[in-house]
Parts: structure tokens; C-alpha cells; sequence
């Protein structure tokens, strides 16, 4: 059962509300020189941002091993991983709290640790990109706020002799899914007590390209510009221009994270005024100047494709 805890908001007129449910703590943020409604809930942004950076100042370090998990190598600021019991699904962890406080949850205040980013310096408007903050977004802010981080899958989602949705090495990732399939398949994965599984959200993908930056595992340009040293695109150096299968190759790798770049592109829940779903991270048939692991491209959430596939998210409780 979640305990229902509150930010508290106390203006001149000593307004309080609750903003938040699950979220470790009561932190007070006093906001002075409130005159009307609108500057109220201006101060929002502010407020999620400081629980964010007072929360996850060293608990980031620690990250948090599910029941029914094990850890088998790495360390949090290298590729943390952990390990299902049950079929030896395996998940990276992600230290939000280490990360620069320039990414977005609202498109336009770029202020947060877990958020967005503008790699491509289109400021989310050509195409209208958005993401609400409800749901299971809101609900990985407050794990994050809570745990410092999460965990996102270390493979793309691949297909189990069962049938059943898995992260491993090894095996070709499940493509031919459109993005209703994908987003019902991912939220399977996981759902118990202690954790749930959510198809990547805009949000997580940018703190996984910033994570990146941050190590110097990646550059901006090889982000931004030109991934094809670090992916599996038709213009890679002995390119097997075809999809290959999970973890095949070391040097697309990142803190022990496979192919984030080329190989399938990715389903993710950003999406544009129109409804098409975002999709992120280059293929195999793509060339990874032209799209980098940053660009956001995007199509009907009903069509599939033999180079599209998708990754999980984990929220932890």
C-alpha cells in the first residue's frame, strides 16, 4: 500500500495542497509574494525540481535491488545490473541524481535532473512533442525522487520460446509490433508489489543519453551528430545491414547498455499533437549521421515495421 505524503506549498495566505503521492519525506518549499492563482501553480515546476534535487542528492549511489533480482556486475555510475531470478532478464541502472538539472517534464523549463532534452535544438516544437506528466510518468518521477534513479532494459525487448517478453543477450529483438502492442506487452513484464514494467518514456531515454554525456562514455556529437561508431546503421564500418541479435557486438555498447543506437529503433510514449508516437534511436537501414540516437522520429501508432522494436522501464515501488 502507498503512503500518501505531500509536498507543502505556504504563501502569504498560508495555501497548502497536495501535489504528490509516494514521494519519501515532507519537504516544505515556502513560497513568498503569491498574489494570485496563476503564480501558485507557476511555482509547481520549482517545487518538483527542488524535491528533486534534495531528494536524490546521495541516494542515487545506492540503487535499490527488487525482490526476486540479484545483482551480477557493475557500478552505479558505470552500468549497475541487475538480473531476474525467474528467466535472467536484465535491467541498467540509471543515477538521475548525478545527471546536470537540464532536462524538461513540461517542454518548456529546462530545469530537471529526470526529463527531457533538446539534443537536437528543435525546442519540441517542429513536431509538437509532449509528454503529460500523469500516470506512469508521474509515477517513475516519484520512484526516481524516492530511489534516486531506475532501472531501464539492457537489451531491446526480445521474444521468449514461451512467447513471453524478456531482456537477454543473444536473441533478435521482437520487431513487427506496432505501439499499442508494444506499450501492453511492456507493462507484463513487471507487475507485482515491488515493481512495474512501462514501455521508455521520452523523459527516461534523454536521462539515458545524458547519463552518456555525464560518464564521457559519449560525446554530444555522437549523440546529437553522428552515432554510426557506436551502432549498428547501414553506413557502420562492415555493417551487417540487416537486424542482428541483442549484445552482439561490445562496441555498441554503454555503460552496459546494448544497442541504444541502430540495430531496431525504439517505440517510446512522446508523442506529437497529432497522436504519432515517437520513436527513437536509429536502425539498422538508417544512416546514424542523418538520424543519431537523439533524433525523434515518428509515426501512426498502428503500423509496424521489421526495424522497430522497443525497451522497458522499470518503477520501483
Amino acid at each position: 500500500m502507498k503512503r500518501y505524503e505531500k509536498f507543502v506549498l505556504e504563501a502569504e495566505k498560508g495555501i497548502t495542497f497536495e501535489v504528490s503521492e509516494g514521494i519519501r519525506g515532507e519537504l516544505i518549499i515556502r513560497v513568498r509574494n503569491i498574489a494570485t492563482t496563476e503564480a501558485l501553480a507557476k511555482t509547481r515546476e520549482e517545487s518538483i525540481t527542488k524535491a528533486l534535487n534534495v531528494a536524490t542528492a546521495n541516494n542515487y549511489v545506492n540503487p535499490p535491488i527488487p525482490e526476486g533480482y540479484k545483482r551480477v556486475c557493475g557500478k552505479w555510475n558505470n552500468g549497475f545490473v541487475i538480473e531476474r531470478d525467474s528467466d535472467g532478464s536484465q535491467f541498467v541502472w540509471v543515477p538521475v541524481g548525478s545527471l546536470d538539472s537540464d532536462g524538461t517534464l513540461d517542454g518548456e523549463h529546462f530545469s530537471q535532473k529526470f526529463g527531457r532534452r533538446n539534443y537536437m535544438k528543435d525546442e519540441f516544437s517542429y513536431d509538437g512533442f509532449n509528454e503529460v506528466l500523469n500516470g506512469e510518468l508521474l509515477e517513475q518521477l516519484e520512484s526516481v525522487i524516492k530511489y534516486g534513479g531506475f532501472y531501464i532494459s539492457r537489451y531491446n525487448i526480445s521474444k521468449s520460446s514461451a512467447g513471453k517478453p524478456q531482456s537477454i543477450k543473444g536473441v533478435m529483438p521482437w520487431v513487427n509490433i506496432n505501439f499499442d502492442d508494444a506499450k501492453k506487452i511492456a507493462s507484463t513484464i513487471e507487475d507485482n508489489e515491488a515493481v512495474k514494467s512501462h514501455l521508455t518514456f521520452g523523459a527516461e531515454y534523454d536521462s539515458v543519453l545524458e547519463w552518456f554525456i555525464k560518464t564521457e562514455v559519449k560525446t554530444l556529437a555522437e549523440i546529437a551528430e553522428d552515432s554510426t561508431e557506436w551502432g549498428n546503421h547501414w553506413n557502420t564500418e562492415n555493417s551487417p545491414k540487416k537486424v542482428v541479435e541483442t549484445g552482439s557486438r561490445e562496441k555498441w555498447c554503454a555503460n552496459n547498455i546494448y544497442d541504444f543506437a541502430g540495430n531496431v529503433d525504439e517505440w517510446t510514449q512522446e508523442q506529437n499533437e497529432s497522436s504519432y508516437r515517437v520513436i527513437r534511436g536509429g536502425s539498422y537501414d538508417l544512416d546514424g549521421y542523418n538520424c543519431p540516437v537523439a533524433y525523434r522520429g515518428y509515426d501512426n501508432p498502428g503500423e509496424v515495421f521489421d526495424d522497430t522494436g522497443f525497451r522497458v522501464a522499470l518503477y520501483i515501488k
